[in-house]
């Protein structure tokens, strides 16, 4: 007799069936296997840490749906083929590391997979799916990806950002991405018009910066409705600019954006027939009529979208007195500006030309004719003590030229007594001055003020110690002098002088031939001394050059011996450039007072600061590190740029890519900083023609 089950006893049974299935699918996977074994030849992967990558799940081995590896310092090549089973990987965070090498085109077709972060890597090669791609977001900026790119087959793209990799051309199928929504090809170097993208009615988000894009901006824009952000600064656009679209995307959106002309929009009911026929009778004119009648302002003079134009005075005297109100209060004001200028020039003349220090006085004859202890102050009014009767009983220590015997006397008499007119600087660490020892030796001296509590045979070992570290880059002690407590170290002389005064404090451009402090006005008979110019400020070549340079100085410290080398107060003072502005670390390795726990990424950090300073020449102060950071995380670092070299002709791409490695140096977590090797890679790889001017 055959046995009927109840059907609900069946339908129970298949239940537990399918749910102990679906267990065994979800439990006995060997995901994490796969991705150890992808990343086994990636130094810094660490298994130990590999719990956060997996869901929160009662197996002991779950599947991965999210692989977040961003920021953990990997550096090498992915073994892609491991992680092609992983069948529930629904998204790829691997941003912000040194990943190299190409990724492969089934990838991109993972059924699963809808989002993939590889921003901030050394990535290259093809983008192309080999079929379909269900990816809705790809981010792969700020990597090496060249102009194959091919995108027909990511369809369901609402989000993709390309910036910062070197395209040249668009990318092949982007005008059939229908739903994409956001679009950043900035700093892509891509050439020719806007058709490819005309087609995406659904965007809101498009960034075009930094690149050699042409053609009529305004008419392709004015088709996209739901534009809500745009930015096409630094392009070769053309065409015409409406009050509206200023409103809209604002002024910046179009900063040397190409040759514009803007359209005004006037109120026709009420204006159009007095401005054009000086009159409330006649016929009616249209905007576009209007249009014509003006002059087209550019684009980059001061547009107010509140703008109307004003109607004909009845009074024919009125223009002129409105011309004489105007001139002679532009009189006034040139006036008043042209006296506080010259005022400044010369208070500030002194102090200019002391920084124009390719030549230092040379010593005069010099007799003591009093015993110790000496003391000295120093521009700021601080004064530091050197407790010796005898200034010929501090012997200075010349380390390349032991032959030469000086003293503490040849110092005093070599710096006019530390007389504040051979003073250089004045930083944390204590006073710099200029010098010339007998034998023409060129030199600068530190007071290292916060050396006062080291004995003397611990800032001995410590001096010879430091002069052993030689690199390019570095400033090596050429000598050293103990004082009492006063520990002072002499350098070789740098020409130049230091990176904070050749930013901030030199002007820029040809040297002047006119010194204002010689003018009639202070009856002076001497001949005209111009002030120190630095036209090379212009330069974006030299600038990053001193940039990688910096970088080489630090990371042959960090990772040259056989335990970091730390330096604890990276500032642009402490980084003096020679004749042809090669730089040169100095301050490395003193002892500290500060109770700071110094760690190589707190070094990282301070270059962070450096290089923010060097690309926007504003002082690399708390404030202006986190506008700049707000800025590069906006998109917005072009804003963010020094203008004296975009007046050099600088790659402005170039710049604000340098700007995203000062950003990425100055995260506020020490573990996402990159390490300063890193650092070399990445800023040799923005430029690489100019790594050969290096020494």
């Amino acid at each position: 007799m055959e046995i009927q089950f109840p059907s609900t006893i069946t339908r129970v049974v298949f239940l537990l069936l399918m749910f102990f299935t679906v267990t065994e699918s979800a439990c006995n996977t060997a995901d994490q296997e796969m991705v150890a074994r992808a990343f086994h030849s990636v130094p810094n992967f660490n298994l130990s840490s590999f719990g956060h990558l997996v869901n929160q799940s009662n197996c002991s081995n779950p599947s991965i749906k999210n692989l977040n590896l961003t920021s953990m310092d990997l550096n090498g090549t992915v073994s892609w083929k491991f992680m092609k089973n992983l069948s529930q990987l629904e998204s790829i965070d691997l941003s912000l590391n040194s990943l190299q090498g190409y990724v492969p085109g089934w990838l991109w077709s993972m059924k699963s997979l809808t989002k993939v972060n590889l921003a901030g890597n050394r990535f290259g090669g093809i983008i192309k799916v080999e079929s379909f791609s269900s990816i809705r977001e790809l981010n792969v900026s700020s990597n090496r990806f060249t102009n194959m790119v091919e995108l027909n087959g990511f369809k369901n793209l609402t989000r993709l950002d390309l910036s910062f990799n070197e395209l040249n051309h668009w990318p092949i199928g982007l005008s059939n991405l229908s739903k994409l929504e956001m679009l950043d090809v900035s700093s892509c170097n891509v050439t020719g018009n806007l058709k490819p993208i005309s087609g995406l009615k659904m965007l809101k988000y498009l960034d075009l910066s930094n690149n050699r894009l042409s053609g009529d901006l305004g008419f392709v824009i004015r088709r996209f409705e739901s534009l809500k952000y745009l930015n096409a600064s630094f392009n070769n656009f053309s065409g015409v600019v409406s009050q509206g679209m200023l409103r809209r995307f604002g002024k910046s959106a179009f900063l040397h954006a190409g040759n514009f002309t803007s359209k005004l929009n006037v109120n026709t009911r009420n204006r159009t027939k007095s401005a054009l026929n000086g009159s409330d009778s006649g016929s009616s004119a249209s905007a576009h009529q209007l249009h014509h009648q003006r002059a087209p302002l550019p684009i980059n003079d001061e547009l107010d979208p509140n703008h109307k134009p004003s109607t004909k005075s009845s009074s024919k005297f009125k223009p002129f007195l409105i011309a004489a109100i105007v001139a002679s209060s532009t009189f006034i004001i040139l006036t008043t500006l042209c006296s506080i200028l010259i005022y400044k020039r010369k208070k500030d003349h002194k102090k200019r030309n002391k920084w124009a220090i390719s030549k230092p006085v040379q010593p005069q004859p010099f007799k003591m004719e009093r015993s110790g202890p000496f003391s000295f102050e120093t521009e700021s009014g601080k004064l530091w003590t050197a407790d010796i009767k005898e200034p010929t009983s501090a012997p200075v220590v010349m380390l390349e030229k032991p032959l030469m015997n000086f003293t503490f006397k040849d110092l005093i008499a070599a710096t006019s007594y530390f007389g504040k007119d051979s003073q250089l600087a004045e930083g944390r660490s204590g006073p710099v001055y200029r010098a010339v020892l007998p034998g023409d030796v060129h030199v600068a001296i530190k007071v290292l003020e916060n050396a006062r509590g080291v004995g003397h045979y611990e800032a001995v070992a410590m001096f010879e110690a430091l002069a052993k570290i030689r690199h390019p880059n570095l400033l090596p002690i050429s000598g050293y002098c103990i004082a009492g407590k006063e520990k002072l170290v002499l350098y070789d002389y740098m020409a130049n002088g230091d990176l904070h005064r050749w930013l901030h404090e030199l002007p820029t451009g040809a040297p002047n031939v006119e010194d204002w402090s010689t003018d009639t006005w202070e009856h002076s008979t001497g001949p005209a001394i111009s002030p120190a110019t630095s036209p090379e400020k212009l330069s974006w070549a030299i600038r990053h050059r001193i940039a990688v340079g910096i970088a080489r100085g630090l990371a042959y410290l960090h990772h040259a011996g056989a335990k970091p080398v730390l330096h604890g107060h990276l500032i642009p003072s402490n980084v003096l450039l020679s004749e042809d502005f090669t730089p040169r670390i100095a301050d490395y390795g003193m002892v500290r007072d500060s109770g700071e726990t110094l760690t190589t990424e707190f070094d990282v950090y301070c270059f962070g600061l450096v290089l923010i300073e060097l690309m926007t020449g504003k002082s690399g102060s708390d404030e202006c590190k986190s506008l700049v950071r707000k800025m590069v995380k906006e998109g917005r670092g072009v804003e963010a740029v020094d203008s004296t070299l975009t007046q050099g002709g600088c790659s402005v791409s170039e710049v604000v890519e340098t700007l995203r490695v000062g950003y990425l140096c100055t995260a506020e977590l020490g573990q996402k900083r990159p390490t300063m090797q890193q650092v070399v890679g990445m800023l040799k790889d923005i430029r690489p023609t100019s790594t050969s001017d290096i020494v």
